[in-house]
């Protein structure tokens, strides 16, 4: 029973660390888009 709970656990642990460094690519894809959307803003006002 207590490897079963082991394992269950691991799984689980596996689960919440995908969970989070998918949360953080898309920040980091969100952060990427807006950083392109305010330059291309900022040189279109220029022209």
């Amino acid at each position: 029973m207590s490897q079963k709970r082991k394992a269950q656990r691991a799984r689980h642990e596996a689960q919440v660390e995908k969970k989070g460094k998918d949360v953080v690519m898309w920040i980091i894809i969100a952060l990427i888009v807006f950083a392109l959307v305010t330059m291309g803003i900022t040189i279109y006002g220029m022209m």
